[in-house]
């Protein structure tokens, strides 16, 4: 259903805002260009520069940088284990990859529910959900806000399974002071264009243990090694190597590393002006009965990656399809993150139904992701709680 601009109140925005935008600058170029014209366009010094420079970030002793972030989960999957029959839990709100990658390795996907105040998973659900096959969890930082870490640590622990950080939203955030990236098992980063850090695409795993960080290694090239250690035969010469697992082909180019190495030096400024974006979106959001904020655990100094406001419908006249479109009559446009992923075709014909995570399911259909970026100005920012107000006031019970 579209609905025409409201008329009355504040002007509608004259160019359309959207929920999330790269932001480029001229050292990031430069750093890509340098590469174009260095000797290595690929399995070059870039890539170990960024996972070393990974790693100095978030104190994690190893980082294996790929593809994208789909390729770090799916080798972190590997990595942990997963394979036929064994079963991942994992949370259905968030992008398809994070329980693909225990389809990938020929596992389960099975479903928590979420806390319905934080929308991350709930520890709880979690150790409801383990069975003799359960082998890891994969926990997903939603919007940017940290996990429940160290209840799922516990859970992880008492079972003997791999916990998997999906850390795809998380980058810049601290669990209890502790960079996000060095308490998991394993945590993967992504660097779509969306992310508070980009490199076009782009991906990371990174682990303290160093029999998984071998692993990873193999698993993103093709399972191949020059190491003489790891070999089954005798080296015909420097030339050799062998494959000794069967990988893939998930590496990452030196341009992207180049840019992801110089986005990383903008961290703190991209993370210090997402905050206090959020921080008025909470403050507008709060003075409203017509809208829930995201409750934020005291553990999580977070970089957030996506706001999420959630609508009352018992305080509105038009349900979140309208508001939406609503929304986009005011050149605010915005997006849904996310629908259940058992929600889908292929997940349903896998014998996936919905009524499996009743928490999730009413998040899903109340949410809408409002514009959420480091080069939004403070009018872009008044604008979109105009809008929002707008709406709202508009069409109130």
């Amino acid at each position: 259903m579209e609905l025409p601009a409201i008329e009355g109140g504040k002007s509608v925005r004259e160019k359309p805002i959207y929920y999330g935008h790269q932001y480029i600058d001229e050292a990031d170029i430069q750093a890509v260009v340098d590469v174009l014209r260095s000797d290595y366009l690929t399995c070059g010094p870039k890539i170990e520069e960024l996972e070393q420079k990974l790693c100095a970030l978030t104190g994690a002793k190893y980082a294996v940088v790929c593809a994208n972030g789909t390729a770090a989960l799916h080798i972190a999957a590997l990595s942990a284990g997963v394979g036929e029959g064994d079963e991942v839990i994992t949370t259905p709100i968030t992008f398809a990859a994070s329980a693909n990658c225990a389809l990938y390795c020929g596992a389960r996907p099975v479903f928590a529910d979420i806390d319905p105040e934080t929308y991350n998973i709930d520890p709880a659900k979690v150790e409801a959900a383990v069975t003799a096959k359960t082998k890891a969890v994969v926990a997903v930082d939603y919007t940017g806000q940290s996990a429940a870490l160290d209840p799922l640590r516990e859970v992880c622990k008492r079972h003997g399974l791999i916990l998997i950080e999906d850390g795809a939203h998380v980058i810049g955030t601290k669990y209890k002071g502790q960079a996000n990236g060095s308490i998991s098992d394993m945590t993967t980063f992504s660097f779509h264009p969306v992310k508070t850090v980009t490199g076009g695409e782009g991906g990371a795993v990174l682990t303290n243990d160093e029999a998984l960080y071998e692993k990873l290694l193999l698993y993103r090239s093709h399972g191949i090694t020059r190491k003489e250690d790891l070999m089954e035969h005798t080296p015909d010469g420097p030339w050799y190597y062998e494959q000794i697992a069967l990988g893939y082909n998930y590496r990452m180019t030196d341009m992207q590393a180049a840019l992801i190495i110089s986005q990383l030096d903008k961290l703190p400024t991209f993370s210090a002006r997402r905050k206090e974006i959020v921080a008025r979106y909470d403050q507008a959001f709060s003075e409203s009965p017509a809208f829930f904020v995201q409750r934020e655990i005291a553990e999580s100094d977070t970089t957030r990656h996506l706001y999420i406001l959630r609508l009352v419908p018992e305080r509105l006249k038009i349900d979140r399809k309208q508001f939406f479109a609503a929304l986009a009559a005011e050149n605010v446009c915005c997006n849904v993150h996310y629908i259940p992923t058992y929600y889908f075709p292929y997940y349903e014909k896998l014998g996936y139904c919905k009524g499996l995570c009743p928490h999730a399911e009413k998040l899903y259909e109340e949410i809408i992701t409002l514009p959420l970026y480091y080069g939004m100005s403070d009018e872009d920012v008044e604008s979109v709680i105009d809008a929002v107000y707008k709406i709202a006031e508009y069409y109130a019970v």
